[in-house]
């Protein structure tokens, strides 16, 4: 397993990348759900996700936010993650400086940190919102949202409850020039726990997603 240590803006911070011998590579970084109730980045979504991406010929750094397994720090109450999720981005494109396109994919706690990332990194070109729990966290910044992407949940979502994200959808397609593309994984929870029943329909569907809208933009 490729472990690394790079520099975050309260030390440092431990990921696993998986580069691809393209110099030219699609960059993209996953973002694991809340520290305080379990978080890491060895999360099952997490790992999925970064596996889906690397599939696709991505090269995908995945990484613990501060205060969670070997990071350093303690945890800021998204304030502090957001500046970690910036500071693994920089990491990734020193890693990768000729990537023609960057996403960043987020898992729960991790898409709404996703998301702030977005409206801050103008090179971010798609993202993989999973399970975004607009009940819990204000997503009213998305306005307007730069990128297009996917949100994607499950019909028996009790975290982050269905008709929550519905409405930030919802709220997301009122913009123009972006396209926001939402699947329900149904009979899913939060956490896709069947693998063969939700976990690898949810996979499926965001790599059917991301190979699409990179077929679209190298025609």
């Amino acid at each position: 397993m490729p472990e690394v240590i790079f520099a975050g803006p309260e030390g440092r911070l431990e990921g696993r990348y998986h580069p691809q011998k393209e110099k030219d590579a699609p960059i993209a970084i996953v973002l694991h759900p809340h520290p305080n109730y379990g978080g890491t980045m060895n999360n099952k979504v997490v790992y999925n996700l970064h596996y889906a991406f690397y599939n696709l010929g991505f090269s995908v750094l995945r990484f613990n936010f501060r205060g969670v397994g070997r990071s350093q720090g303690e945890y800021d109450m998204g304030i502090g993650e957001l500046s970690d999720a910036a500071s693994a981005l920089d990491y990734l494109q020193s890693m990768n400086n000729n990537a023609k396109h960057c996403w960043v994919a987020g898992f729960s706690f991790g898409a709404w940190i996703g998301m702030q990332l977005l409206m801050r990194r103008p090179e971010i070109t798609g993202f993989i919102s999973v399970a975004p729990p607009a009940n819990l966290y204000d997503f009213s910044f998305l306005a307007p949202c730069p990128a297009s992407g996917l949100i994607i949940n499950g019909s028996a979502d009790k975290v982050a409850p269905p008709k929550d994200t519905t409405a930030l959808v919802n709220k997301l397609h009122e913009q123009k020039g972006i396209t926001i593309t939402h699947e329900v994984i149904e009979g899913a929870d939060h956490f896709f726990k069947d693998d063969e029943l939700y976990m690898k329909p949810m996979i499926e569907s965001v790599s059917t997603y991301v190979r699409r809208r990179l077929t679209e933009v190298t025609r």
